[in-house]
């Protein structure tokens, strides 16, 4: 027998990491590129980048945990509810989890039957399982995807600072726009592949994405930018 292997229960921690790596590469990458295309110095582009960083991070981190903060509450309301009406509503509960198995597939008295026997080994379990849809591998988890989301952010935006720091003069906006595009690619071929989508496809969104939000920003910086 084959092992099928599942990749559901990295859906909470993958999600924020991508987006916190993502965000980060992108959001410095194309604040430093516009910076420079408004003729500022290399002092005023290390800044710009420098803050970006820290104000991304804690962005980031706090954003994702008041998000995934209200998705845990909301859970918990529902579980809640679910507790209140099986003390004083058990057998209507019952009768609600055995329809929700016939919707399923399967005939009414088996049905019953096995609504009721769930019920005996775990009746909130169960409908919080097959009722609410909440299960252990998708449950919120506020603190894990906020420190996720806030490490990948700075791990994705140390790229662009990186090259702000060893790159000067006119070599600055290519190099920082090939190479964020160069770990762009990475990062949307790593993520699908990790996350069991087609690795082309990833890639190309985040590269194509990635793209056209630097050449947006290096339009503004070099529009509203003025030379000194």
């Amino acid at each position: 027998m084959v092992a099928h292997i599942h990749r559901i229960h990295r859906s909470g921690w993958l999600r924020a990491a991508v987006l916190g790596a993502n965000d980060g590469l992108l959001s410095i990458s194309s604040l430093t590129l516009g910076v420079a295309s408004a003729h500022s110095d290399h002092h005023d582009i290390l800044v710009a980048g420098l803050a970006g960083l820290v104000a991304g991070v804690i962005a980031m981190g706090a954003g994702e945990y008041v998000s995934v903060s209200s998705q845990a509450e909301i859970e918990r309301a529902d579980i809640e509810i679910e507790k209140y009406s099986l003390k004083h509503e058990y057998e209507q509960e019952q009768r609600e989890l055995s329809e929700i198995y016939v919707c399923r597939g399967l005939d009414p008295e088996l049905a019953a039957r096995v609504a009721q026997q769930l019920m005996a080994h775990d009746a909130i379990g169960a409908h919080v399982r097959d009722e609410i849809g909440i299960s252990a591998a998708l449950s919120a988890r506020p603190l894990q995807a906020a420190l996720a989301s806030a490490a990948s952010f700075a791990g994705g935006a140390l790229v662009p600072l990186l090259v702000a720091f060893f790159v000067r003069g006119a070599a600055f906006i290519p190099a920082t726009s090939l190479l964020s595009l160069l770990f762009l690619a990475l990062l949307g071929a790593l993520s699908a592949r990790v996350g069991g989508a087609p690795v082309l496809a990833g890639t190309l969104r985040v590269l194509i994405l990635g793209a056209l939000a630097m050449a947006i920003t290096s339009l503004v910086g070099t529009t509203f930018g003025v030379v000194v």
